[in-house]
């Protein structure tokens, strides 16, 4: 078997990996894994191996009773292995589960839907500094930045430099004094000062001050040498530095955010959800616990039951809990009010809240308490999953109702599902919403 061979092998196994993890969700024992292990049931798989050449007779390290072609490494067949006669083994051999922990489950399921979601920081946990990119006009020499300062110097240089033999060819037109020189230069973007002209004039000899009969034929005779000519030919003597040119160089203060999340799950635990419904509930949010603790460096979970009244469950009781009583969504809604307000701050925690249920609900309550509440509580996305196996009842319009009046939010989904073949799809719209906002 070659490389190219061996490669497509691989692809393959991840393929199948990716079909497995999805038939897990689906229709998977969810049970047998932990909120920090996820136990994801895979096919057996020959992958390749190194076998020895056939023409190969014999070779260092083959050990006593090895033959050509036998695996690397590969234990020879024992009587009462394999298919000889025996008794069946009666444990379960470990190989056949692949292990991942949440966020190597997160990454296979964003592969899977095609998701890309990247969560924010919010609280701030450390301010430490960054790079050396900030300036201020004070500061410890050893922070001067003294490249800015040398072109601050340079370009100034430049705008004050001037051709001095030209100027003072000027002084030597006959009947020029230093005011009408000064304001010949200023006519020709000469920056001279007046005093510069005033000291080069009284340096002239009195009987140079008439060597030329007018400024044209001085210009005539004499070139005027630009800035850089004459750079490139003398070179810079010096730079004028000025305080006010001083700038240090002081770190970037850059804050560290720990990626908090906390999950709220609410489920409603009326007489109306029966064992499909329920089923279908845990078999939804289970995988979505697990994604968002791959997601973040921090994940909470908060678990809301509710019938008429709403009290909060540890995770163990929330995926086993029986059913029975009325039905008032709103009373779970204002529980997780309670408890973000006084323990999750929105400032400082991202935000889920997810219901399920089968979408009854007592009369007006949807309308007149429940969405106003989803409109109060900040949170990255709610959520709400309707389990109905044999289709819609007549009075179960929750999802509806929620739907249609968030239709043109970006951080409200609503999910149906009524089989497991619906899971995955179900977790996608909610996942994708959250990926679009």
């Amino acid at each position: 078997m070659g490389l190219k061979d061996d490669l497509e092998r691989y692809r393959e196994v991840g393929e199948e990996r990716r079909q497995d993890l999805a038939e897990f969700i689906q229709y998977g024992d969810l049970g047998q894994s932990r909120g920090d292990e996820v136990r994801i049931p895979i096919k057996i798989v020959d992958l390749p191996e190194f076998a020895y050449d056939q023409r190969d007779k014999g070779g260092v390290g083959q050990g006593e009773g090895a033959q050509p072609g036998d695996p690397v490494g590969q234990p020879q067949p024992q009587p009462g292995d394999g298919d000889e006669d025996g008794d069946p083994g009666e444990e379960g051999g470990e190989h056949e589960y692949y292990e991942m922990d949440p966020e190597e489950f997160a990454q296979e399921l964003d592969e899977q839907l095609g998701l890309d979601l990247e969560p924010k920081g919010k609280k701030v946990i450390e301010e430490k500094e960054g790079d050396f990119t900030d300036i201020t006009r004070t500061g410890p020499s050893s922070t001067l930045d003294f490249e800015r300062l040398f072109k601050q110097g340079l370009k100034r240089k430049l705008a004050m430099d001037f051709d001095e033999d030209y100027v003072r060819e000027a002084l030597r037109v006959d009947g020029w004094g230093p005011a009408t020189v000064f304001e010949w230069a200023r006519g020709k973007n000469i920056p001279v000062s007046k005093a510069w002209i005033d000291d080069a004039y009284d340096d002239i000899p009195a009987d140079e001050k008439g060597t030329w009969d007018s400024i044209e034929e001085m210009e005539e005779n004499v070139d005027q040498v630009s800035t850089p000519q004459r750079i490139r030919r003398e070179g810079v003597d010096e730079i004028p530095f000025r305080r006010e040119d001083e700038r240090y160089r002081y770190p970037e203060i850059v804050e560290e955010r720990e990626k908090n999340v906390v999950v709220v799950n609410i489920r409603d635990v009326s007489g109306s959800m029966r064992q499909k419904k329920r089923e279908l509930v845990e078999r939804t949010f289970t995988p979505l616990d697990w994604y968002l603790t791959g997601k973040y460096d921090n994940a909470e979970f908060v678990y809301i039951a509710h019938d008429a009244d709403a009290w909060e469950v540890d995770r163990e009781e929330f995926f086993g809990i029986r059913s029975g009583g009325g039905t008032r969504i709103s009373s779970a809604y204002a529980l997780a009010a309670e408890i973000l307000e006084e323990e999750y701050p929105w400032s400082e925690w991202n935000r889920y809240v997810f219901a399920a249920g089968d979408s009854e609900n007592s009369s007006n309550d949807t309308e007149e308490r429940v969405i106003p509440m989803m409109r109060e509580i900040p949170a990255n996305l709610h959520a709400y999953v309707e389990t109905q196996p044999s289709g819609n009842a007549i009075n179960a319009t929750h999802a509806e109702e929620v739907e249609r009046s968030f239709r043109d939010s970006d951080n409200v989904a609503v999910a149906y599902v009524s089989s497991p073949e619906d899971v995955v799809e179900a977790i996608y719209e909610i996942l994708s919403t959250e990926d679009d906002g």
